[in-house]
């Protein structure tokens, strides 16, 4: 343990180059004979390390050679059907025909998101040193639900997320080797799970609070009055979230900067409790998905403290950028949080899936999620942390190994210069861009992310992304920014140079020169329109007075011939269409999008409409509740000062009515 926890032991750790083989082994362990090849086993030894020595190399080659690829595939869904048999085999097949499989039938349909042109979405963390941890843990094959299942997994997780939470400056209170401090951290499967597992922390607080005020009223009632918040720009997983804990979201509108500020939260706290309903949680984001942006948490937190919600931080992608000092004020008034979560697995080169987070009081996480049989009990359990108990999976794999690993073999200080370097190179894209008349920057690029649009409509700048994508050369992905189409360019390879993003901004000033070339397109006459003009023609050539009637003909056979050209030539036309919408369609598998709205808004209009006529039956409902909640109100957290305008729910003779139409702030989905 004392090797993992000081520097001047880690140092000399490195000083050995050799791995020892068989350590700890217990010298009366008699010897297995390892068995024949191909006996029933799938691998043996010696096979095992011949072909993992090739599959080393061949992950070597694959990276090293991996601009050559196209960055998308270019199939359509269930391509792989009809390539792979429909039975399983009955019989071993050898390593080698596996292989040629995978290379002849696998790789073509790979999005490669270690591609240097590939930026879509956010980084993919990659590393050699994160693959080696990898493959140790999957060899170990443990699974660590608690203390006892592997005491090493659960060890490691606490000293590392002790590390990496001094690394990007958290208060002391969320480390858990803190002494005497209640705070503690967890390595989840992704963000996604990070939010909702807060969620539920802060539902199960609130829930047993009101249970204890209101031990008469049904739960399921209380449970419908509880709202949580969140920004426009938030992650779509907050929603997800809110919608399996059965608690209603109210999306909240940004500034000019996308930022939720903390007047507008205020502003709907107050709105919702006149409605008689309960403010609990409120999700933030540092680094938006679809233009990285960042909420303003010096506002936000103290508004959280005084109304007594719960305040989480979501910085999956921009966390892992706090290990550079000059990025840490953008956290300022994370001391007002909850918990607080950061991605590895995106932007600090562990591969996926590696999602950290931290929470000020790990009993209110606990206490949400606990299971106890008695098949998972043992002996240690009052001086240990089970992590079974922080997260929805029993089971749990080694993430902790790569991340010691890649911060161990990197160091912070070479952390530090590959965070720097992906973010000179989105400001070398952002200059170039600006410098180009035919485009807009639409976002502040702080970090690795660029937003931007040609000039023009939302249908040009679609049509430019579509034919970027459909050609194979380039991937990004779309967002909407103030209902508007953008598309996102990040930077995501480790070893990005200067000359990758040149040759990105020349694919797109290209394929925006051609999409400006073709934006006035000549009409293409229908089949029977063009059957119908050819047949007038005919006839007019064929009663035609002429002096030489065999010139007449020959006319008349010419200007038939040029028009069966032309109809030739519109097949050919059509021939091309096709190729575009196949085109286009493929292209649909790599236009994943950030935000829905960008394709469908009705869709959101609709829900939105939909439940907030289903709000308003709520309310009219739970008229009792409302007025047994009206005669013991609190501050802060349940209501308003009594005699303020939002001190009742509703009294016995109030006749208002919830309008069927949305006024003010989004309402609740």
């Amino acid at each position: 343990m004392s090797e993992t926890t000081t520097g001047g032991s880690s140092s000399s750790s490195r000083a050995s180059t050799t791995i020892p083989s068989t350590p700890n082994m217990d010298p009366t362990t008699p010897t297995v004979e390892d068995p024949a090849p191909n006996a029933n086993n799938g691998m043996s030894r010696d096979e095992f390390r011949q072909y993992g020595k090739e599959t080393v190399d061949y992950i070597v080659d694959y990276l090293e050679n991996i601009q050559k690829r196209r960055v998308v595939p270019a199939i359509e869904p269930g391509y792989l059907k009809d390539l792979i048999p429909s039975e399983a085999p009955n019989a071993p097949e050898s390593f080698e025909s596996v292989m040629e499989d995978f290379e002849k039938l696998i790789m073509p349909g790979i999005t490669h998101w270690q591609h240097p042109r590939f930026h879509a979405y956010f980084p993919a963390g990659n590393s050699f040193p994160s693959i080696i941890a990898d493959m140790l843990s999957d060899a170990i094959g443990c699974v660590g639900f608690s203390w006892a299942a592997c005491p090493a997994m659960t060890e490691l997780e606490l000293i590392m997320l002790d590390w990496f939470g001094k690394m990007i400056g958290l208060p002391a209170e969320f480390l858990p080797l803190t002494e005497n401090g209640k705070g503690g951290g967890v390595i989840q499967s992704s963000a996604s799970e990070c939010n909702f597992v807060t969620l539920l922390a802060a539902r199960f607080e609130i829930m047993k609070e009101l249970r204890q005020r209101f031990p008469f009223v049904e739960e399921g009632l209380l449970l419908s009055k509880l709202i949580a918040y969140c920004s426009k720009e938030a992650h779509s997983s907050v929603e997800k979230a809110c919608m399996i804990g059965m608690v209603k979201l109210r999306i909240l509108e940004t500034d000019s900067k996308f930022r939720l500020r903390g007047e507008t939260l205020r502003n709907a706290i107050q709105e919702d409790r006149n409605l008689g309903l309960i403010p609990f949680f409120v999700s933030t984001t540092l680094g938006t998905t679809s233009c990285c942006s960042f909420d303003v948490l010096s506002e936000i937190g103290p508004i959280c403290k005084e109304n007594e919600l719960w305040l989480h931080v979501d910085a999956a992608y921009s966390g892992s950028a706090f290990i550079c000092p000059e990025f840490r004020p953008l956290m300022n008034g994370i001391e007002y949080a909850m918990s607080f979560n950061t991605n590895p697995n995106k932007w600090l080169l562990i591969n996926f899936d590696c999602s950290t987070m931290w929470v000020r009081d790990r009993f209110k996480l606990t206490q949400a999620l606990v299971v106890d049989p008695l098949y998972l009990q043992h002996s240690w359990m009052d001086k240990s942390i089970d992590y079974r108990h922080w997260g929805i999976p029993l089971s749990r794999r080694f993430r902790s190994l790569k991340l010691w690993f890649v911060i161990r073999m990197y160091g912070i200080d070479g952390l530090q210069k590959y965070i720097r370097e992906h973010v000179r190179l989105a400001k070398k894209m952002e200059a170039m861009l600006r410098g180009d008349a035919k485009f807009e920057i639409v976002n502040e690029v702080i970090m690795g992310l660029v937003c931007f649009r040609m000039k023009g409509d939302d249908e040009t700048n679609q049509t430019l992304l579509t034919r970027l994508n459909a050609s194979g050369r380039i991937h990004m992905v779309p967002a909407s920014l103030g209902d508007r189409f953008v598309i996102r360019f990040c930077v995501c390879a480790e070893n990005a140079t200067d000359k990758d993003i040149e040759v990105a901004y020349e694919i797109i000033s290209q394929a925006a020169q051609h999409v400006l070339h073709d934006s006035v397109k000549a009409v293409i006459a229908e089949e029977d329109e063009e059957a119908v003009a050819l047949e007038e023609m005919v006839a007019d050539l064929n009663i035609q007075e002429t002096p030489d009637k065999g010139l007449a003909r020959q006319n008349s056979a010419d200007a038939v011939g040029q028009r069966l050209e032309r109809q030739l030539s519109k097949e050919e036309i059509l021939a091309q269409k096709q190729h575009e919408s196949l085109a286009k369609k493929r292209s649909f598998l790599v236009r994943m999008v950030s935000d829905p709205k960008c394709y469908n808004p009705k869709i959101v209009r609709h829900l939105n409409m939909a439940n907030h006529r289903k709000m308003s039956q709520d309310l009219y409902r739970d008229r009792t509740l409302m007025q047994t909640i009206s005669h013991s109100q609190r501050p802060n957290r349940l209501s308003q000062s009594p005699g303020s305008a939002g001190s009742a729910f509703f009294d016995d003779d109030d006749d208002r009515v919830v309008a069927d139409v949305q006024t003010g702030l989004q309402t609740p989905i």
